[in-house]
Order: C-alpha cells, then sequence, then structure tokens
C-alpha cells in the first residue's frame, strides 16, 4: 500500500472524502431546569467549547486516520485518557493504537479464557466487548519489551470502527482487501512494458540480410555489435542492410488494461474511476455527476457510521467531564446532530437558482439546506443579522436583486452532458 501511488491517493482521497475538514457539533435539546432562554445559552456553550477542543485535539486529523487505517487495515482502535498536558480546560485526549497492537498472546490465552477472549477482544456471555488487551509495544518495532507484556483497558475506553461483513464478525477486513491482487498485477504488467520498452530502445540498430541461405552476403559472426560515435558515416557488410527495432511497447490497449484495472480496483470502496485514477479525461458531464452520485450516497453512509461509532462516544465521554468544568449541571438529553463538509455544485448558479425555488415553494427548509452545505443554520443566520445591523447602522443598503429570468426558454441536457437552451414553442 505505502509503496503504490493508486493506492495510497486512494485511500486518502476517500480519508479526505469522509471526513474533510472535520465534523461541526450542534445541539439540540438543554438542560434540566433550564428556561429555553438559558437552554439555547447553554447549547452555545457547548458546540464552542466541544470545537475548540476538537482542534486541540486534532479530532479531524485523528478521523482521517482512522478512517486510511479502516481502509488499509480493516480496523482503526482508538483509547480515551485524560491528559494533563492538553491545551484545553476539557483534558479528554484520543489515542491512536495499531490494529496489530491488539492482540492476547497466547501464553495468556488459558488464564484469560480462549472462549471469552477472541484476537485481544474479551467478551461477555452476551457478546459485548468488555476488555481489550493493547500490547505495550508494537510487534514489529523490534523493542526488548516482552510480547506478553500488554495492558488490559475497559471497553468503555476503547473504540473500535470497522465495517460487519457477517453475523459474529469480532474484526476488522481491509475495505481495499478485494483489489490487492489487482494492484500486483498492475505493477507486473506496467513493468513488462516497461522491460520490453527498454529491451527494444537497448537496440541502435539491427543488421539483416535478405540473401538466402548459401547466398552471397558477407560473412558476420551473429550477435556480433558495435559501437556507433555521432555524425559517423558507416558501411555495412556486403548483402546486409541497418534497420530499427519498431517500438511494439507501450500497445494501444495499455491505457485500456489500466482503466479496467483501476475501475475494479475502485469498485470495492463505492468510487467512480475518475476519483480514483485523479483523471477525468474520458467522461462528459451527465455520467460524471451521475458516477459521483453513487459515491456520495457513500460517503453519507460512511459519515452516519463514524458519528454512531466514533463520535457519540467521543461526545459522551466529553460531555460528562465538560460538565463538570463549565458548571453546566447535570444534562439530561443529549440530542444533538453532526455537520459535515457539503458537496460543491459544479454549476453554483443553478443550484442556488433551485435552492430558492425548493424555499420558495416550501418543499425544503433552511435548516436543511445550510445542512447540506455542511453548516449550522442558526450560526448562519445570526452571523447574517450581525451583518445587516452593522449595514444599516454604516447606511449602507442591502442589494436583493433577483436573479435575470428568461421564460422563453427552456434548459435540458444533451448528450454530452452540457446544457443547451432551447426555445419553447410559441402559439401562431
Amino acid at each position: 500500500m505505502a509503496n503504490n501511488s493508486y493506492a495510497r491517493g486512494i485511500v486518502l482521497t476517500l480519508a479526505n472524502d469522509v471526513t474533510g475538514t472535520g465534523p461541526r457539533l450542534q445541539m439540540l435539546t438543554g438542560s434540566t431546569g433550564l428556561t429555553e432562554g438559558d437552554s439555547g445559552k447553554t447549547n452555545q456553550i457547548i458546540e464552542r467549547e466541544f470545537m475548540a477542543w476538537a482542534k486541540a485535539v486534532d479530532l479531524p486529523g485523528k478521523l482521517r486516520t482512522m478512517r486510511m487505517a479502516r481502509a488499509q487495515d480493516g480496523e482503526a482502535f482508538a483509547m480515551l485518557f485524560s491528559n494533563d498536558n492538553l491545551n484545553s480546560p476539557v483534558k479528554l485526549d484520543l489515542k491512536l493504537i495499531e490494529a496489530e497492537q491488539v492482540a492476547t498472546p497466547s501464553a495468556k490465552l488459558g488464564v484469560l479464557g480462549a472462549e471469552l477472549a477472541v484476537d485481544g477482544i474479551e467478551f461477555d456471555p452476551f457478546g459485548n466487548p468488555v476488555a481489550y488487551h493493547i500490547l505495550k509495544s508494537h510487534p514489529g518495532s523490534g523493542a526488548r519489551a516482552s510480547f506478553l507484556d500488554f495492558e488490559r483497558v475497559r471497553a468503555d475506553s476503547v473504540i473500535h470502527w470497522f465495517r460487519t461483513d457477517r453475523p459474529g464478525q469480532r474484526r476488522g477486513l481491509p475495505d481495499i482487501l478485494p483489489a490487492l491482487p489487482l494492484f500486483a498485477q498492475l505493477r507486473r504488467y506496467t513493468l513488462a512494458v516497461i522491460g520490453a520498452a527498454e529491451s527494444a530502445a537497448n537496440i541502435a540498430v539491427l543488421m539483416k540480410t535478405n540473401a538466402p541461405a548459401g547466398g552471397e552476403a558477407a560473412e558476420v559472426e551473429p550477435m556480433t555489435e558495435m559501437e556507433f560515435s555521432p555524425n559517423m558515416a558507416v558501411f555495412t557488410p556486403e548483402g546486409w542492410e541497418p534497420s530499427q527495432i519498431k517500438a511494439e511497447q507501450p500497445a494501444t490497449t495499455y491505457d485500456m488494461f489500466k482503466r479496467e484495472i483501476l475501475n475494479e480496483i475502485a469498485r470495492c470502496l463505492n468510487m467512480p474511476y475518475n476519483i480514483a485514477a485523479c483523471n477525468s479525461s474520458g467522461y462528459n458531464y451527465a455520467s460524471g455527476r451521475l458516477d459521483h452520485q453513487t459515491y456520495y450516497k457513500s460517503i453519507r453512509v460512511e459519515q452516519s457510521h463514524v458519528e454512531a461509532v466514533v463520535l457519540d462516544r467521543i461526545l459522551d465521554a466529553w460531555l460528562a467531564e465538560a460538565a463538570k468544568v463549565f458548571g453546566l449541571g447535570q444534562i439530561a438529553d443529549a440530542s444533538h446532530q453532526w455537520f459535515w463538509d457539503g458537496h460543491e455544485h459544479v454549476d453554483p448558479a443553478k443550484e442556488a437558482s433551485a435552492q430558492a425555488q425548493r424555499l420558495a415553494s416550501n418543499t425544503t427548509t433552511l435548516a436543511s439546506e445550510y445542512a447540506n452545505q455542511g453548516k449550522d443554520w442558526e450560526t448562519e443566520l445570526r452571523q447574517r443579522a450581525k451583518e445587516v445591523a452593522l449595514m444599516k447602522e454604516l447606511g449602507l443598503t442591502v442589494a436583493q436583486t433577483a436573479p435575470a429570468h428568461t421564460p422563453q426558454e427552456q434548459v435540458k441536457e444533451d448528450d454530452d452532458g452540457d446544457e443547451q437552451d432551447t426555445r419553447q414553442s410559441k402559439a401562431a
């Protein structure tokens, strides 16, 4: 993975698309015993302080690392602990752990109970994780610490993120696992093409004769080599003609082969070819947008999964400490939602027009439209209110001109995906 540019780029792109610049928190309910106004103020404090804490611990960066680990290792582990050196009032921190460090030494299985310990995880009789066995050093680090030296960490302090592909699965499999043989095939084919091209390029001139066997031609030892100097005249032996080897590699099917291999590699990640290869030269507007719809739906599923498995666990632990640090009292209902970076539309003008029509027809809400852009509608409206108030204070006017409307034209997409205007038929 680390030695393959395509593999590294695909995994990194996936991590960037899922996490983006990081999730943003919006609290939706208040605390017990608080009025509606106090409740809103408490929510603002929680949102502001949580985002400051997330920046202090580099939560977006750790989430990206976890997504990369899940893609190439099959799972991601993180341990919640208290970091007194953290530059934040809340000292909760997140430590990422290599998947290979979660393991139960074979010599300890008899003591711990092999039937309840599965590859570094202890379970209760109902299948719930109870504790994790974390080796104090990585098995491949070469450290002098004994492989039997591990730490038993309670399950409520460990986050284990993986995708369950079958019932009863306890550990994860790499998302990119089905594509590993394809990377090897792509490398072998590329090296073979390079080798063939180099072999042809190494022979500057090939001497050949058309004389039949026993015919008249100068006697030349087979496989004889001769060096050429620049700008020199050379007389060939009688009956022999110089020629150059025709370059047959890379063949015209080389690009097609690479495209099909990369397309198959990206399929197991629900990623379209043009994102995996970072090349949209063979796409038109319509096909590119259609492929992205499937990919973006997969991204939304991924984000929902990380919210349930990772972020909600982190928020619960953070609120337990933040309630004491900031004097928030008991938070009875911590209803909330997460916002992620929105996906940019290829035609912002048409998207803005469609958005205005949806709002005018009451088929959407400001909350939904802002959420699609990864923004908190309350924060955006408060900011807009401040801007409008300052403009009035400075004597400025707020321009609210609508875009020009041409009812005589109707927009449709042609086969290439480009948008063209067709005039509506007019009554005679």
